[in-house]
């Protein structure tokens, strides 16, 4: 499903934010990416989904190498994947409902079916009820289930989450941790990254652990 051979990514400024990474998440797994600030983590899964590319080695999406793929073919590889970001990137001068409507309009989805699958989105997450809510009044853990719907209205099959707990209450991080783990009992294939372990106990799946842009030990089962 996803596969990384060799990946480094550096940026124009020099900083490499991984060096030589060799990862591969299966169909239908669940792996949680651990480390501190600064590790790496939110690039390897910006490289994971394709948002970016690598400098150098390779990253095979659904079969796919990512580094070959033109822009059009990249965007629709997206399609398929779902990202919540860490900092949400959410609308605040549009309600849930446009936030979440965003991909399908992008994608030319018609009126008809956004509307279906933007409250089914919606609908799963527990915020049908704040559909013409502006995200202002939503509450932390409010947004970042918005930002989870907004993810998998286009029925996704990798589903992507920067530090999806971040910020949050134990009660909500709680609620966050448990829509995973019932998008990964549905066979969707799972990839966080987190910098408190705590707040993942219950959440199971393999470990992976980066230190300064590597890998610092074997992945781990935590199930």
């Amino acid at each position: 499903m996803i596969r990384f051979s060799a990946v480094t990514k550096r940026y124009p400024t020099g900083y490499e934010a991984l060096r030589d990474v060799t990862l591969e998440v299966g169909a239908g797994e669940l792996v949680v990416v651990t480390g501190h600030s600064g590790a790496g983590k939110s690039t390897l899964l910006k490289l994971a989904s394709g948002i970016e590319r690598a400098t150098r080695g390779s990253v095979v999406v659904n079969g796919q190498n990512l580094s070959t793929l033109g822009e059009t073919a990249l965007a629709i590889l997206r399609r398929h994947v779902g990202f919540v970001f860490q900092d949400h990137k959410l609308l605040f001068d549009r309600p849930a409902g446009e936030n979440v409507a965003l991909p399908l309009r992008i994608a030319g989805a018609g009126a008809e079916e956004t509307g279906r699958r933007v409250r089914a989105a919606l609908d799963k997450v527990g915020l049908l009820d704040r559909e013409k809510a502006m995200p202002i009044t939503l509450s932390g853990g409010e947004q970042q289930r918005l930002c989870i719907a907004r993810a998998i209205v286009n029925r996704p099959a990798i589903l992507v989450a920067d530090e999806p707990t971040g910020n949050l209450d134990a009660e909500a991080a709680r609620a966050i941790v448990d829509l995973f783990l019932s998008f990964h009992r549905v066979g969707v294939t799972v990839l966080l990254s987190t910098h408190d372990e705590s707040s993942l106990l219950h959440l199971g799946g393999r470990r992976v652990a980066l230190r300064a842009g590597q890998l610092a030990a074997p992945a781990e089962s935590a199930a």
